[in-house]
C-alpha cells in the first residue's frame, strides 16, 4: 500500500494487491496517508501456502481482471457499504449517563440517542446513548467502542473534570493517526482514559504517548500487523514513585491500578482513534492482552550506578520519560544462579537467543539493525553484575557474544521458514554487500555461531521486579513496527486555557 501511495504521490495510477481479508487495512492505511479510496486487487488465498503454479494460476484467474479494471475505470464506484469515500471517524464522544424511565420489557439494555445516525461518527461532545451502567457497557461492546471489560462512562463532565487540574486545552491537536487520519486531541486522549479507570494525574504520562503514537518514528500505522505485537510503555524518573506505578514485585502483572488503567487506556486509544479492530485496521492473527506499565526501579539503579532505559535515548537520569516500542514474544529466565557476571550472563544470553525468530529479519529483510531486544533484570541481577565494576555497556556486549544461534538457523529463520529476506541468501553474502556487520561471517561453517544482535547497544537493559528473585525477563520487540521511542512526561500545570487578568489601574497596552 504504501508502494501505492509513492506513486499516486508522484501522480502515477496505481493498484495494490493485498490478501484476502487485509482490504480494510489497506483502505485504513491509505486513509490514515491521505490517500481515501485507492484501488485495490485482491489474491483469494494467501500465496505462502500456494505452489507456484497454483499461485500463477490462482493469481491469472481472480486478480489480473481486477487490476485492469482499477487502471482503466474513470472514477471509483461506490462500494454500497453507505461509507463515502473520505469519511473519518472522530473521537468516542462523551456520553448521557441520566435516569431514564424503564419500559415494561426494559433489560437495562441502552438505546443509541437519536442523534446517532447509521455509521455516521458522533461530534467530540454529542450524547450517543443513555441508560444504565450495565446497558452502556453491553453497548460500548456491541460497538466495538471498548475492549468488552466494564469501562467508566465517559460523560462529558467526568472528561470535563478529568482534564481541569491540568489546564489543558481539549480541543489541541498531539499529531494525526497514520492508521486512521483522526486527530490525536487532547480531548480524545480524556475521554479513552475515563474509560479505562485513570486518574487526572497520569495525563501528562498519557499525552507523552499519544506524541509517540503521533511520531512517524514510533510507526503507530503498524500496530495491527499479523504477528499481534503489542506496545509496551517502560516508565522512568520519580514520576514513578510520585504516582505510585509498581516496579516491584508483580511489575509487569495487572492489579497495580496505575500500571493497569495506563495500560488498559493504550488499548482503547489504539481501538477508538486508531482504528485498530477487527473490521478496521487489526489483522493480528492471535493477538494478545494489552500490556501493563513497566516501571523501573529508579531507586535500585541509582544505587548500583546504571542509566535507566530512557538515558539510552537522550534523557537524563532524573527526567520523568516514557519509552515506548512493541513486542512480539516473550519468556522467564527463571531461577539465575551465579555471583559474578560471567557465572550469569550465558543463561541471560540463551534466554535472548531463544526469543529471537522469524523477528530477526528486522536486522536485515523488514529492517536493517532494527531488532532491538528488551532484557529485564530484577534488581538482585543487576546489583550482581555492577558489584563487579560492570556497567550496562559492558553487560551488552558479554551478552553480544553470548546471545548466538547457528548460521543455518539464522538464514532459516530470516528466509526459508518465514519467506520475509529476498533471495534468501547466505549470512556471508549480506556481510559481503554490506548489509550486515562481520561478526556474522567470521568463518563458512553453517554451525558457527552468529550474533541475534547487530550492536551490542541494541540490547535494551531495564531493572524492575521483586528485589529478592534471580529470575530475568526478555522479550523480542517488532523492529520499525512500533520502534523504540521515548517522551519526556511535562507534569507542569498547562497554560493553555489561562488567560491574565490585568491589575487594577494596569493599561490594557
Amino acid at each position: 500500500m504504501r508502494a501505492s501511495i509513492a506513486a499516486e504521490t508522484a501522480g502515477i495510477p496505481s493498484v495494490s494487491i493485498v490478501c484476502k481479508g487485509f482490504e480494510g487495512q489497506a483502505s485504513a492505511t491509505a486513509r490514515g496517508h491521505g490517500f481515501d479510496g485507492l484501488p485495490l486487487a485482491v489474491t483469494t488465498s494467501h500465496v505462502d501456502t500456494q505452489s507456484h503454479d497454483e499461485m500463477v494460476a490462482d493469481f491469472v484467474a481472480s486478480t489480473v481482471d481486477q487490476i485492469i479494471d482499477a487502471l482503466t475505470m474513470s472514477d471509483v464506484e461506490d462500494d454500497g457499504s453507505g461509507d463515502p469515500a473520505g469519511t473519518t471517524r472522530s473521537e468516542p464522544a462523551a456520553i448521557d449517563t441520566g435516569r431514564r424511565e424503564p419500559a415494561a420489557s426494559d433489560t437495562g439494555r441502552s438505546e443509541p440517542a437519536a442523534s446517532d445516525t447509521g455509521r455516521r461518527e458522533p461530534a467530540a461532545i454529542e450524547t450517543v446513548a443513555t441508560g444504565t451502567i450495565d446497558g452502556l457497557t453491553e453497548l460500548f461492546a456491541a460497538r466495538g467502542w471498548s475492549d468488552g471489560l466494564p469501562i467508566v462512562p465517559p460523560t462529558r463532565e467526568r472528561v470535563e473534570a478529568f482534564l481541569a487540574p491540568g489546564g489543558h486545552d481539549p480541543w489541541l491537536v498531539l499529531g494525526t493517526a497514520a492508521s486512521s487520519g483522526r486527530d490525536l486531541t487532547v480531548w480524545s486522549v480524556a475521554v479513552n482514559a475515563v474509560m479505562a479507570g485513570c486518574r487526572p494525574e497520569q495525563l501528562p504520562v498519557l499525552l507523552a504517548v499519544a506524541e509517540i503514537l503521533a511520531d512517524p518514528a514510533y510507526g503507530m500505522e503498524h500496530s495491527g500487523n499479523t504477528t499481534g505485537a503489542d506496545a509496551l510503555m517502560i516508565l522512568d524518573g520519580p514520576i514513578v514513585q510520585d504516582l505510585g506505578f509498581n516496579h516491584g514485585p508483580g511489575a509487569m502483572r495487572d492489579g497495580s491500578p496505575a500500571n493497569t488503567a495506563v495500560g488498559r487506556w493504550l488499548r482503547l486509544y489504539l481501538r477508538n482513534v486508531g482504528g485498530f479492530t477487527a473490521d478496521e485496521h487489526d489483522k493480528a492473527t492471535f493477538g494478545n492482552t494489552f500490556r501493563v506499565v513497566l516501571a523501573e526501579d529508579m531507586a535500585a539503579i541509582d544505587e548500583i550506578g546504571w542509566e535507566p532505559v530512557s538515558a539510552r535515548f537522550g534523557h537524563g537520569p532524573d527526567d520523568d520519560v516514557v519509552t515506548m516500542a512493541r513486542m512480539n514474544s516473550g519468556l522467564i529466565i527463571g531461577s539465575v544462579v551465579g555471583s559474578t557476571p560471567e557465572a550469569i550472563v550465558p543463561y541471560l544470553g540463551d534466554g535472548l537467543a531463544r526469543v529471537a525468530g522469524w523477528d530477526l529479519t528486522h536486522n536485515h529483510g523488514l529492517g536493517q539493525d532494527q531488532f532491538r531486544p528488551l532484557l529485564v533484570l530484577s534488581p538482585i541481577l543487576a546489583r550482581t553484575v555492577a558489584r563487579a565494576g560492570w556497567s550496562t555497556r559492558d553487560l551488552q556486549e558479554a551478552l553480544f557474544d553470548a546471545a548466538t544461534i547457528p548460521a543455518a538457523r539464522y538464514e532459516s529463520l530470516i528466509g526459508a521458514w518465514s519467506n520475509l529476506t529476498p533471495g534468501r541468501r547466505l549470512l556471508t553474502d549480506l556481510v559481503g554487500d554490506g548489509h550486515l556487520p562481520d561478526a556474522f561471517a567470521r568463518s563458512r561453517d553453517p554451525e558457527r555461531p552468529v550474533p541475534v544482535v547487530t550492536d551490542p547497544a541494541n540490547i535494551v537493559i531495564a531493572v524492575a521486579g521483586d528485589p529478592n528473585r534471580t529470575n530475568a525477563y526478555v522479550l523480542s520487540n517488532d523492529g520499525p513496527h512500533g520502534d523504540w521511542t521515548a517522551r519526556a512526561i511535562d507534569r507542569e500545570p498547562s497554560l493553555d486555557l489561562v488567560c491574565r487578568v490585568p491589575e487594577p489601574g494596569e493599561g490594557a497596552g
